[in-house]
């Protein structure tokens, strides 16, 4: 449109007229009446100065700063030290400097989203989520440019791989390939899994999270937003989008009588690996009983009885008194929530099960409470192109994914149950405050 204003009086009129200009602003840009009136600029003099700036965003600007918008906004009101450790947006030429500085290009949406906000400072709690067990905590920071670059990775196994988050607590990164290097696709993010059955330290296979960090990152926001992660004292506790955030299903609730069952799963990379085959996943229950509900149907946990199920169809059953070693007591209005753990060495898996309660007013009267099935599926992934399948150092090179020998039963320690299948580990505190 500027650019035709040049080719007749009538042209350069229209041109001018400001109502077109606002929908381009508003469209592009996300530019409110309100920062048009602080501004005291016309729609066109707004556009055009703003298309000097971030014009090579244009694809995805709008798009982002609305994830960012919406991330502060909800953020604002429930994690509001969190939005303190946000920094300010870097300038043009800074990206360019980084770009100088690894060798590669970074991709427009990527550059587009540290125009907005140059990451987080290394902080706790971090903005790509945290997950904690009784004996294992991690949370993810989105990391500053400056910072991302001095991670740039050139080794082998991680050839022109960028970091875009950091967890202080495990050294666990995401990664994004810059280059189709290694068997990886260009732009793609990953966490990065050792092959522990290698030789060759470069043997690094690949939990994938994203196809581009536009996909990525929004997609994050979007669960973050809608509530299907929970903020448990001012963290995310969300996973898998990226994995140490808990993901529930909302068909994945039981009511029986008074008590609801909800369960919330997550898959962690850390603690997993392809070769050998062994998938870490955790998963938080809930149970309550309906404000509503009598006084006399308060009532106490007494055992579970768990039938677990891997992607072979191998069934197991688990039965034992409690859960985490307590007997918790439920009564109107009361929620109780744990958090326990689970492997597989099949690359998915689902449980269900039901509790066994008493009643406090009548104690021989017992009766079950269902837990609902809930499954756990690995992510995609991709094995290492540089795997030692001998002692002769004879290299496979295999792209496939989900390739893996799946011939062993999923396995687990109980500290509680003298190493029975399931796990059942507390939360820091023995027990997660309520999300309201």
């Amino acid at each position: 449109i500027y650019s035709c204003c040049y080719l007749s009086r009538r042209l350069n009129q229209l041109s001018s007229h400001d109502p077109l200009w606002k929908r381009h602003c508003k469209k592009y840009w996300l530019i409110s009446e309100e920062e048009k009136s602080q501004r005291n600029q016309t729609w066109k003099a707004i556009f055009i100065s703003t298309y000097s700036d971030l014009g090579r965003y244009i694809r995805y600007y709008a798009t982002l700063k609305k994830a960012w918008d919406d991330l502060e906004n909800y953020l604002g009101q429930r994690c509001p030290r969190m939005i303190g450790s946000l920094k300010e947006s870097v300038r043009e030429e800074d990206l360019d400097a980084v770009e100088a500085q690894i060798g590669c290009k970074l991709p427009d949406d990527y550059r587009c989203s540290f125009r907005i906000h140059n990451g987080q400072k290394l902080v706790v709690p971090g903005l790509m989520g945290s997950m904690a067990l009784s004996n294992h905590y991690r949370s993810e920071d989105l990391l500053d440019i400056d910072t991302a670059a001095g991670g740039f990775q050139q080794r082998l196994g991680l050839k022109q791989c960028l970091p875009l988050t950091f967890c202080i607590h495990t050294g666990l990164s995401q990664y994004m390939a810059l280059e189709s290097v290694e068997g990886r696709n260009k732009y793609e993010i990953f966490y990065q899994c050792p092959d522990q059955m290698a030789r060759n330290p470069s043997a690094i296979d690949m939990f994938i999270t994203g196809t581009s960090y536009l996909e990525w990152f929004t997609s994050y926001v979007n669960k973050v937003v809608t509530g299907g992660y929970p903020i448990i004292r001012d963290q995310i506790f969300s996973s898998c989008f990226p994995f140490c955030r808990y993901v529930h299903d909302k068909e994945c609730v039981a009511t029986t009588g008074d008590i609801t069952v909800s369960v919330s799963t997550s898959f962690l990379p850390e603690l997993s690996s392809v070769h050998p085959p062994h998938y870490f996943f955790t998963y938080r229950i809930r149970i309550e009983m309906s404000k509503d509900a009598l006084p006399e149907k308060a009532c106490q946990l007494d055992s579970r009885y768990w039938r677990i199920t891997n992607a072979k169809g191998d069934v197991e059953e688990v039965q034992g008194p409690g859960v985490i070693g307590e007997f918790p007591i439920i009564s109107p209005g009361r929620v109780y929530e744990y958090t326990s753990c689970t492997t597989f060495s099949t690359t998915s898996g689902y449980m269900e099960g039901y509790y066994t309660f008493h009643c406090l007013y009548y104690k021989d009267k017992f009766f079950n409470v269902t837990i609902p099935r809930f499954h756990m599926v690995c992510p995609t992934f991709k094995v290492s192109t540089a795997r030692m399948v001998s002692r002769d150092a004879v290299v496979e090179t295999n792209h496939n994914e989900y390739a893996v020998d799946e011939d062993e039963d999923s396995t687990d320690t109980d500290e509680y149950e003298d190493r029975r299948r399931v796990l059942d580990i507390p939360a820091p505190s023995g027990r997660c405050p309520r999300h309201t």
